[in-house]
């Protein structure tokens, strides 16, 4: 396994680092011994950083299966897991219920989580507010370092980047968004942060779509999986590639990227950092940020079928009610409140695509 340093943190980190979001149920419920053994297979196969939050969409019990797999781990680890309170009282709650739920002395790298924009990244530093509650935490021994995971643009990040209070970042960086957010990883990378990327493969987007994707491969042998893991591994701004792990196979295709040859092209690389193709600027990354709806729309899944038709899929208007079971006139109960536009990590124009959806 390939490691690299973190930033000034002293601490050196596979380039594959386990991602506890897709816990997937075997039959009608979590398997909590199968859990934990992907998490071993990990850790023998050379992983040693483990991200978690106390909301992930596996029924928001991640952390408790962290925890049951971090009684007998094979090899050291480090655990990342979030905050994404803005009152330091909450933040502090919730950092000892993580403790718990780990049954853990510490948490190595804690993040003040999901950080929109400069202004909420000013909220979070006020006074009595989510970082000052970090750095007692961090005095105390609760903390290791504290870090923050952003949405912002490339100038965005640059800005906290430069401004030094937090050690290391967590960014959504893809082959698709990748010159949005540049600037800001190579302002972090100057400024000696640790730099790890969350959805690698933009939210399944690149694995369903093999064929739009080909040209990220070195050859025909090459999966788009590998590729896509590939081309953030091997930047030396990136610190780590978080991927989402649901099953043994995954952990051992993920992990055998960080213990292979990192061999990505040097014109393949250049060709996606300044590729100006609206196409892939559009493509929603399915984070589910812009969710709940206030009208109960499932606004995610719509977005999910509005990129088939942005990818040119001739069924993607009959997707929304044979895969995710909805009729798209159900897009039709937006309110145009302009909520979910608010917290678009990719700033998509979500009204205008609801509204065109609930008539196709």
């Amino acid at each position: 396994m390939l490691y690299k340093e973190y930033g000034k943190t002293g601490k050196k980190l596979s380039v594959i680092g386990f991602g506890g979001m897709r816990f997937a149920k075997r039959g009608d419920d979590y398997d909590l011994d199968y859990n934990a053994e992907m998490m071993h297979q990990a850790s023998r196969m050379g992983i040693n950083y483990f991200d978690t939050a106390p909301l992930y969409y596996c029924d928001a019990r991640s952390e408790e299966f962290f925890g049951q797999a971090f009684k007998n781990m094979p090899n050291e680890y480090y655990v990342s897991t979030k905050s994404n309170y803005k009152d330091g009282g909450e933040l502090r709650r919730q950092l000892e219920q993580s403790l718990r739920r780990m049954d853990i002395p510490k948490i190595n790298f804690f993040h003040i989580w999901c950080i929109m924009s400069l202004e909420d990244y000013r909220e979070r530093l006020a006074k009595g507010g989510a970082y000052e509650a970090a750095l007692k935490a961090k005095e105390e021994g609760l903390i290791d370092h504290i870090v923050a995971s952003t949405h912002c643009n490339g100038e965005e990040i640059e800005i906290i980047a430069n401004e030094g209070r937090i050690e290391g970042l967590t960014v959504g960086y893809n082959v698709l968004n990748a010159p949005y957010r540049q600037r800001g990883l190579d302002a972090a990378y100057k400024n000696n942060m640790g730099i790890v990327t969350m959805n690698p493969l933009s939210g399944g987007l690149i694995p369903k779509n093999p064929d739009k994707f080909r040209f990220i491969c070195k050859d025909d042998q090459e999966s788009v999986v590998d590729a896509a893991l590939k081309f953030n591994a091997v930047q030396k701004e990136i610190t780590v590639v978080l991927a989402g792990m649901d099953s043994l196979e995954s952990v051992v295709q993920n992990a055998a990227v960080g213990n292979g040859k990192l061999d990505v092209p040097e014109e393949t690389i250049t060709a996606i950092k300044t590729r100006e193709n609206k196409l892939l600027d559009q493509l929603c990354t399915g984070c589910q940020y812009c969710m709940p709806c206030p009208q109960g729309v499932e606004i995610s899944k719509h977005m999910d079928t509005y990129n088939l038709k942005l990818l040119e899929d001739p069924g993607h208007k009959g997707v929304i009610e044979w895969y995710w079971g909805l009729k798209n006139s159900h897009a039709a109960d937006c309110t145009a409140c302009g909520i979910c536009e608010t917290k678009c990590t990719q700033h998509l124009n979500i009204i205008e695509r609801l509204e065109e959806v609930s008539v196709w």
